[in-house]
């Protein structure tokens, strides 16, 4: 049977953007399908959008906390509509660019929404008209759509925003109750707050960051951005109604809140409804379709990569996982995604970031007598100054046996950048006498991972 191309990759995010691009440069003929912009959750509706309103909120707190250092202001206003302005613009600025990699790689576009005919065919919709625009056809299928925010199964829960409509505000509101207490949910939490922003912050557990270290969730739970804010533990959304022109929020508690808006970050889940794929019978792992090591589905003519598959959903995985991919199938090689020491990064104000494993889990797996912490908190050099005395907090986990470090955890300023290179000696197996034995570089925060002893 002829096929018009040798790939299909459903969806121009960053995993099937990578796929694309590196399959099309062994000489592979391909197409990518994307419904919305090119560019997927990261660039348009994610991370670099979230980061750059992180960047206005440092230099938000940054400013309102400098006169130790001389720098005196009469009062500083902040045009939330600039902000979103130009991050709409840099956010169409590198779609733009994706789009022009994928062009001169002569890669074929096709707009609208991929569904699955057979195992080789997908047809393309058109969003507005739900009308067929083309039927295509291809040796390998890969999925590559990416996930959507989780909505709640209440009333009202219309009325609320997901992180995706944050990016398409025209203003930010004066008060909001965010419903969650994940990475999400307190990056948008430190972001509104730091631009002036009442927030609430409802969770449904005792801490913030679930998952993440337990020291970690205490510093940032203990930061000053996050003392502002109002977190309701233990408690659970249950109604949205609009009342003059707010929205109220009843809780499992009885208790009644009026704010002008509300954002739903309670995490998120695969895509996967549009595609039409129950006829294929696909195997499931939960949510998530199920993968080998080479991310091949239980149809051999159809692949999965990102956030739709049960892996750690993080955008350099997903890039990680389509080049993997696009090597093996169009240039012959046996290569496997490396799971193992992925850095993760929170950026709230301070930020959080973390690789390895956290002392509860290397406890579960070592047990608690071969474990032993090293850990010191203090007020970093940057906050001397400053009336925001935020303090640092840098934790090794190490096996007591082997020496072996099993995990470093970071909150502080620059956190992201220094665990990055952390990381790496992971990867590489360092031990605690090798952190031991590395001069210093002082006056750093980083210096404390080569000085922490007893």
């Amino acid at each position: 049977m002829e096929f018009e191309f040798d790939l299909i990759v459903v969806g121009a995010g960053s995993g099937g953007l990578a796929a694309a691009k590196r399959a099309a440069s062994y000489g592979a003929k391909v197409a990518i399908v994307e419904v919305n912009k090119i560019g997927g959750t990261c660039v348009i509706r994610g991370c670099v959008p979230k980061k750059l309103m992180v960047y206005a909120a440092k230099c938000k707190e940054n400013m309102d906390s400098s006169e130790g250092y001389g720098l005196k202001n009469e009062g500083i206003n902040f045009e939330s509509n600039i902000l979103l302005k130009n991050v709409r613009k840099e956010v169409s600025r590198l779609s733009n660019l994706h789009r022009n990699s994928l062009n001169k790689l002569n890669i074929t576009i096709f707009e609208g929404l991929g569904r699955f005919t057979n195992q080789n065919e997908l047809e393309i919709i058109c969003p507005k008209t739900k009308k067929i625009k083309n039927k295509i056809s291809s040796k390998k299928i890969l999925i590559s759509v990416g996930g959507k925010p989780k909505k709640l199964d209440i009333p009202g829960i219309d009325l609320a925003w997901t992180s995706d409509d944050i990016f398409e505000l025209e203003n930010f509101p004066k008060s909001i109750l965010i419903v969650g207490g994940g990475y999400i949910a307190c990056e948008f939490a430190s972001i509104f707050r730091n631009l002036g922003t009442q927030v609430t912050q409802l969770i449904r557990g005792q801490h913030l960051l679930n998952g993440f270290d337990e020291d970690l969730s205490l510093c940032l739970e203990e930061s000053p951005t996050f003392t502002e804010i109002n977190i309701i533990s233990n408690t659970q959304l249950k109604t949205i109604e609009r009342v003059n022109g707010n929205l109220e929020s009843t809780l499992d508690s009885g208790v009644k809140l009026l704010t002008n808006n509300i954002l739903i970050a309670t995490g998120r889940e695969p895509n996967l409804l549009p595609l039409n794929l129950d006829f294929l019978n696909l195997k499931m792992d939960g949510q998530y379709l199920d993968v080998d090591e080479f991310n091949q589905t239980s149809n051999a003519n159809i692949f999965a990569i990102g956030d739709i598959i049960n892996k750690p959903n993080l955008t350099p995985v997903a890039i990680e996982q389509g080049r993997v991919f696009s090597d093996n199938f169009f240039n012959d090689q046996k290569r496997k995604v490396n799971y193992e020491n992925i850095p993760k990064a929170v950026f709230t104000i301070p930020e959080i970031s973390t690789v390895g494993l956290s002392e509860r889990k290397a406890i579960e797996i070592h047990s608690e007598k071969n474990i032993r912490i090293f850990k010191c908190k203090f007020t970093p050099m940057s906050n001397t100054f400053k009336e925001n005395k935020s303090k640092c907090l840098l934790k090794i986990v190490v096996h007591k046996l082997t020496d072996k470090v099993l995990g470093c955890h970071m909150f502080g300023e620059t956190s992201s950048e220094i665990i990055q290179m952390v990381s790496i000696s992971l990867n590489a197996g360092i031990t605690k006498k090798d952190f031991d034995i590395t001069m210093a570089l002082h006056p750093t925060i980083s210096e404390e991972f080569v000085t922490m002893y007893g």
